[in-house]
């Protein structure tokens, strides 16, 4: 088990040299008020003079003391080694049997312990200024002596309460932050200092312990200045634990005053005077106080702490190994050939970038459609849920296409519907089509855009070691796509516009629709006919007023007005046909009333009229926006809409077929062939090899880092790996 501690010793060695804390290290803690004699304690234990003393506070820095005992076979090479380097030029009294070592001095040794005083107060000074400022850097020393037991200890600044000299005003906040940073770690053994003048009800080293330490599993209480308290009072009920029970125990010890430091006491004399003060005062204590019996209670639960944390120990180290392994890979090796590493790289990303169009790339988006299924999504969800929903007939009003009707007849009155009006009505709602067309090739190029990314983030990390090169692979794959977006617009636009050239009133399905509706509008006919009121004739033998026979012009007349009068014509109930019979008379003398009503309209001129008793402007007679529309011109309209959406659905159907096919030849397939070859000849170019892999700054010292960590993780798990499991009982 004494093996133990030079372990821990090692691995804190090792993860100093790369400034970590990734591993909690089981360690000394020395907690305990300003003033309250920490430091006396840490050189008692040391039995040398090392540590900056005084009134106020005096330790601003944390300072991890590494305690390493050594044979007098070691003292003797040692002291031989130092003679051959200094030419017998010893310090008096020392004889090279101790010696110092600092961490920031990296292999200086320090024979004269002033010397190492001196230079705790230097490197102090460096980090925390001259005027009681406290930094949390810690100063690490390791001191190797016969006369010591292995131990690691940390001495903290002192609790305060009151800001002096530049100290800032939450001095006492940022005080115990530092401490709860080297207590909280469940790996440390907390020694909590407490002067022996004070009550220990108030003691802020064990309120401190009480909270990092619930349990008070790790927490060992140490009593100072036994010699310094009242007369007639002695500590014995505090060393017995009946004040305060402490489960590790209470030890009490008698420090040098400041007047014995002043004239250079020895700490081997002041620890034959505390073992004289303890058989004096507590004869029956003093056997389980005193320096000597803190030191070996420390090394025993030092050890007994290392063996139960070293097995989590190795298993963490084990983990970072890998975990660091597994980084250090991620970025990759330093460049050796530059012509071949570019290639690859080149040659890596295309295949990538055509790997996830495809859907067989290595890394798939579990989050969110990417690459070609997004492009299958919008070719079939968007674009095709978009051309579903234009309406056929949107945009286009009955007026509308009664005024086409009218505007392809010319002055003449149609006897059919013109098929000028239909081409005229259809290429607009065909029109329509265009502008989701190309938003699809919109849509579809801000795809391929984002996969460049994607292929950037998760498929080739290599290129984020190098910055410009993934830069330059970036601008000429969003160049190559420039290219190609005016060309798939292109043919899109093409697409529409072929379908606007002709209008092929032969095809098939336009055929089969327009039977249907003539066999609509037929069966629509015989229903009018069929629905004609009994009072008008169907016979061709239809009499006129006197007996004689109408013409044919007559009889055209007066089917047409029993039509209206069918359809729900403008007569009221009034304007009736004369009688119960609908004789002729009757409708003649309603066209006399008629007569006479628009004779009566001209003795009276509308308000429209520029002046009243002037002749009528035509073009000022308000045309009415809305009217009811004749029989004939109701079923024109509805031939034409029936028409216009027939066709309408059939180019549809073809625009939705072959857009989608347009882009993937265009745009898509083409960029994933021309990819490699468009990369190669840009960037594989000799003047370009040491520009374009330039590593970032960033990513060569995170490889440094890397390597680094990886290096003290192996180490630290060969050090453990040589301790056998006798060692650990």
């Amino acid at each position: 088990m004494e093996a133990l501690i030079p372990v821990i010793n090692k691995l804190q060695d090792v993860f100093n040299t790369v400034g970590a804390d990734i591993i909690q290290l089981p360690q000394i803690v020395v907690v305990g008020t300003q003033s309250s004699g920490k430091s006396s304690v840490l050189e008692s234990l040391v039995g040398k003079d090392l540590l900056p003393r005084g009134t106020g506070i005096v330790t601003r820095r944390p300072l991890i003391l590494q305690l390493v005992h050594i044979d007098s076979e070691d003292c003797r090479k040692t002291s031989e080694e130092n003679e051959s380097k200094t030419k017998g030029r010893l310090s008096r009294g020392i004889n090279g049997e101790e010696w110092g070592k600092f961490l920031h001095t990296k292999n200086k040794t320090y024979t004269d312990f002033e010397e190492i005083r001196q230079e705790i107060d230097a490197e102090t000074e460096r980090i925390s200024g001259n005027n009681k400022g406290v930094s949390d850097e810690p100063i690490h020393l390791k001191i190797f002596s016969p006369h010591v037991v292995n131990l690691t200890l940390v001495d903290l600044p002192g609790l305060t309460k009151v800001p002096v000299g530049d100290q800032p005003k939450d001095i006492e906040l940022q005080i115990k932050e530092l401490i709860y940073k080297y207590i909280s770690n469940p790996n440390s053994i907390i020694l909590a200092v407490t002067a022996a003048n004070t009550d220990m009800a108030t003691s802020e080293a064990l309120k401190v312990a009480r909270e990092a330490d619930p349990d008070g599993r790790r927490t060992l209480a140490v009593v100072t200045k036994l010699d310094l308290m009242d007369a007639g009072t002695d500590a014995m009920d505090v060393l017995m634990g009946r004040v305060i029970p402490v489960k590790l125990g209470i030890i009490g010890v008698v420090n040098r005053s400041q007047l014995d430091i002043n004239q250079k006491k020895m700490v081997t004399d002041a620890i034959r005077d505390e073992y004289g003060f303890l058989q004096k005062k507590y004869p029956s204590l003093a056997n389980r106080n005193g320096t000597k019996y803190l030191a070996r209670t420390l090394n025993r639960l030092l050890m007994h702490h290392i063996r139960d944390c070293l097995p989590e120990l190795k298993t963490r180290i084990n983990v970072l190994a890998a975990q660091y392994q597994s980084l250090l890979n991620s970025y990759g090796e330093p460049v050796d050939d530059k012509s071949s590493t570019l290639l690859q790289l080149i040659t890596k990303f295309a295949a990538e970038y055509c790997h996830t169009i495809e859907g067989t790339a290595k890394y798939i988006e579990t989050t969110e459609l990417c690459g070609g299924a997004r492009i299958c999504y919008i070719f079939h969800e968007t674009f095709g849920r978009t051309l579903e929903s234009v309406d056929p007939l949107g945009g286009l009003t009955t007026i509308d296409v009664l005024t086409a009707i009218r505007n392809a007849t010319g002055p003449r009155p149609a006897l059919f519907v013109p098929e000028v009006s239909f081409e005229l009505l259809v290429k607009r709602q065909v029109k329509r089509l265009e502008e989701p067309s190309l938003r699809c090739v919109e849509l579809v190029h801000e795809e391929m855009q984002r996969i460049i990314q994607h292929c950037s983030n998760y498929s080739t990390q290599e290129l984020l070691r190098f910055p410009k090169l993934h830069d330059a692979i970036v601008e000429v794959v969003t160049s190559l796509l420039r290219k190609r977006l005016p060309v798939t617009n292109e043919m899109v636009h093409n697409l529409v516009a072929i379908e606007l050239a002709y209008i092929n009133t032969k095809h098939p399905d336009f055929a089969d629709a327009c039977g249907l509706m003539n066999n609509n509008i037929e069966e629509q006919r015989r229903n009018r006919m069929r629905d004609l009121p009994s009072a008008v004739p169907r016979d061709k033998s239809l009499k006129g007023p006197g007996g004689q026979s109408l013409s044919p012009t007559e009889l055209l007349a007066l089917e047409a007005e029993a039509t209206k009068a069918a359809a729900g014509g403008s007569q009221s109930g009034s304007e009736q046909t004369d009688g119960a019979t609908g004789t002729w008379r009757g409708m003649l003398k309603k066209g006399e009333d008629g007569a006479a009503a628009d004779r009566a309209t001209l003795q009276h001129p509308l308000p429209a009229s520029p002046q009243r008793g002037h002749a009528v402007n035509l073009l000022d007679v308000p045309v009415p926006v809305s009217r009811r529309l004749s029989a004939r011109e109701q079923r024109d309209c509805e031939v034409i809409e029936r028409l216009i959406k027939s066709y309408f659905l059939i180019v549809r159907k073809n625009i939705q077929d072959s857009v989608p096919k347009a882009v993937m030849h265009f745009l898509v397939n083409h960029v994933k062939d021309c990819l490699q070859s468009e990369l190669v000849g840009q960037l594989y170019k000799a003047g370009l090899l040491d520009d374009l892999l330039t590593e970032s700054e960033d990513m060569a010292q995170r490889r440094t880092e890397a390597a680094d960590m990886l290096k003290a993780l192996q180490k630290a798990s060969q050090v453990i790996a040589e301790i056998r499991e006798t060692h650990l009982w």
